[in-house]
């Protein structure tokens, strides 16, 4: 997630327990037993990693890289190791990969995916239809869906999350009376969403295939469908949809996942800041953020009743209510966002689809468990924001591995993502955990259920937030990406930093610094058949120069890290962790002065058995965390996938300082003049054609 746009604003005023406050107590405990801090951790972190002369083995692949029938990928080999030297720091206008890599520039914003665009405009110049045709602004998660399992040609997803309204225009955005142009902002609204683009890898390089009909985009004005208990109801009735089982877009994509089906998933996350309600806020719309005014985010609402202006494409983002009914005004407008949504990749005919029943909040991703016959599936999202929660949905029906062949993939998504239970984490200070349902029965606060607070199933999904409120949830340090261990079935999750961390929330042992600018990342794994779960620390981000209190991880200047964001497997069983550390709003903690955001690799073992709190990555293994890329100055790494035979890597640079250099695909060519910056998909690869990173 962009620091750009990040919801600043402590929204969570429930007093529930912090997961602070419980890795304080667990950690307190151990060390007491132990003969303090450093004994606490020391003998937690003997466990899970696979290192270097691991054994462990991988399984199929979380991803569905089996073409336009996707397929689990073959059994890794038995032993993994990585074979590149980890990088040194970087701070320039340009990337930089191991040696005997190369890394180049693949559709960055504004590049046309068919004739109904113009070429890029270095001076801002593209009109509102170019965007629609072209790349999106600010790429973000993204996945490479081979085509008849192929990896020389498929299907790239990628999200954009934001805009930046000075590069996106000539001169920046126009404002005049308070009012903006119509057609800036559609171009604005053309340049949020999805891509989904064709493309081939000719003669080692990378490129779109111009006007091929899977070429599309979606943007924020896209008719979409809402399905599951919020869809059809009286929360989602407005003059678009009278019946509410529709809405035009989705907004502000972040991080996304797929499922076993082979469908893409795209996470609406900092979408609640772009409507603007300055009459009485509904307290889920104040629990989300949505603007109490003047106006929006992005003042959309302000080209209302433009001559152009068609069925209120401007005026629905003020959710002000003015009429006599739903569908008199867009009250309701706002409840059509905040979901995660499906989308086939490999069908151009299809139409994305809001699943309601996976809860409504700031998605940063989707990772789905182990897919086993006969057994549910779960998926995993995290809520990024501060104090916010961590969600599993639990499908009603049982896997059926038959379905994963199937052609008609948003009817599988309907039988698995529609039906099912929402349920958030309580973290107990022993090492377990329990998922809590957001269900009706659900006792919370006072000795009243869910049902009594918030009444029907579609009222608690809308109001996601509250409900978690009022069952007890622990609040996190803003979760963000999941990712699923493909042999083990153990979740990941980054937890980026939680700067309002301050003297009344207090410190605790995972975060012993009032400021934690640092992050961490935190692993589990479910007990079959239970709502019950174990975790462990896995990684505490901090600087090499920190003190054995707050560099708990042991991270040396070939591996500090901080914020980490973005985080994928890849089917052989390496974890790839990327990172946000905010060098956009200035070098404010030493990882930031001391190196551009980056991407680091490991290959961790199973979670440990025992009831220990981590970290797994520990001052004795070191030279297992290696640094594999280093971005241009100011850009976040974000978004992660590979080809089947993991000989091509994809990485995003979004909201880059300087960067790409004009007249050339190498990525790591550094700007030496100013540019108007373009976040970009980058293509690695090895010199020699070998897979990648081993």
């Amino acid at each position: 997630m962009s620091k750009h746009i990040s919801d600043k604003t402590v929204r969570n005023h429930s007093q529930n327990k912090p997961f602070s406050e419980v890795l304080e107590i667990s950690l307190s405990r151990r060390a007491m037993m132990r003969g303090g801090l450093a004994a606490a951790l020391a003998t937690m972190s003997s466990f899970g990693l696979a290192g270097c002369d691991s054994s462990s083995t991988g399984g199929h692949t979380p991803a569905n890289d089996g073409g336009t029938t996707p397929n689990p990928d073959p059994e890794p080999p038995a032993s993994v190791k990585l074979g590149f030297e980890s990088l040194p720091t970087s701070m320039t206008d340009g990337c930089v990969v191991p040696q005997g890599y190369i890394a180049h520039v693949l559709a960055p914003w504004g590049t046309p995916i068919n004739d109904n665009a113009l070429p890029w405009d270095q001076n801002g110049n593209n009109s509102s239809n170019d965007l629609l045709n072209s790349m999106g602004m600010h790429h973000d998660g993204m996945h490479f869906f081979p085509l008849e399992g192929s990896s020389t040609e498929g299907l790239l997803a990628v999200n954009h999350e934001y805009i930046d309204e000075k590069a996106l225009h000539p001169k920046g955005p126009t404002v005049v009376n308070g009012k903006r142009p119509a057609e800036e902002v559609r171009k604005e609204i053309n340049a949020h969403g999805v891509a989904i683009i064709h493309i081939r890898r000719t003669n080692g390089r990378w490129d779109i295939v111009q006007n091929s009909r899977y070429n599309r985009r979606f943007t924020s004005a896209t008719a979409m469908k809402l399905a599951g208990p919020v869809g059809g109801t009286d929360w989602t009735k407005t003059p678009f949809s009278p019946n509410g089982t529709q809405v035009r877009g989705t907004n502000n994509n972040c991080g996304n996942g797929t499922t076993p089906w082979g469908t893409y998933i795209t996470a609406e996350e900092n979408w609640a800041a772009c409507f603007v309600n300055t009459g009485t806020r509904p307290a889920h719309q104040q629990r989300v953020g949505v603007s109490a005014g003047p106006t929006g985010r992005y003042l959309w609402e302000t080209a209302a009743q433009d001559p152009s202006e068609v069925l209120g494409e401007f005026t629905r983002f003020n959710v002000t209510e003015t009429g006599a009914s739903a569908t008199e005004d867009w009250r309701n407008e706002v409840n059509g966002f905040g979901y995660l949504v499906e989308i086939d990749p490999y069908d151009p005919s299809s139409i994305a689809t809001k699943r309601t029943s996976m809860g409504r909040f700031a998605h940063e991703g989707c990772a789905y468990s182990k897919p086993e016959a006969g057994i549910p599936l779960a998926f995993y999202s995290g809520d990024d924001s501060r104090f916010e929660y961590v969600y599993r949905f639990v499908s009603a029906a049982n896997w059926d591995p038959k379905d994963a062949e199937r052609t008609d993939r948003l009817a599988v998504g309907a039988k698995y993502l529609d039906k099912g239970t929402l349920y958030v984490a309580r973290f107990n200070e022993d090492g377990s955990g329990e998922w809590l349902a957001l269900t009706g029965s659900t006792a919370g606060k006072n000795g009243r259920t869910l049902a009594d607070e918030f009444g029907s199933l579609d009222a608690i999904l809308i109001n996601t937030r509250g409900a978690a409120d009022f069952v007890g949830a622990t609040p996190m340090d803003r979760p963000e990406w999941t990712a699923t261990h493909p042999s083990n079935g153990d979740i990941y999750l980054t937890l980026t930093n939680n700067t309002s961390r301050n003297a009344s929330t207090g410190t605790n042992a995972a975060n012993p610094r009032l400021n934690n600018v640092n992050g961490h990342i935190i692993r589990w794994h479910d007990e079959p058949g239970s709502n019950k779960f174990k975790w462990d620390i896995f990684v505490f981000g901090s600087d090499s120069g920190a003190d054995a209190d707050t560099n708990r991880s042991g991270l040396t200047d070939l591996n500090q890290l901080a914020s980490p964001d973005g985080l994928g497997f890849d089917s052989r069983g390496i974890l790839w962790i990327q990172t946000d550390n905010g060098i956009d709003g200035g070098r404010k903690n030493n990882v930031a002065r001391a190196t551009n955001d980056q991407m680091l690799a490991v290959i961790p073992g199973s979670l440990a058995d025992s009831s220990g709190t981590g970290p797994a990555i520990n001052a004795n293994n070191q030279a297992d965390l290696r640094r594999f890329f280093v971005g241009p100055n100011e850009a976040e790494i974000t978004g992660f996938s590979m080809t089947p035979d993991h000989t091509s890597l994809f990485l995003n640079i979004q909201h880059p300082v300087n960067w790409p250099a004009y007249d050339t695909h190498d990525a790591t060519v550094v700007s030496m003049n100013t540019v108007r910056p373009r976040s970009s998909t980058v293509v690695i690869q090895r010199a020699d054609g070998k897979p990648i990173a081993v």
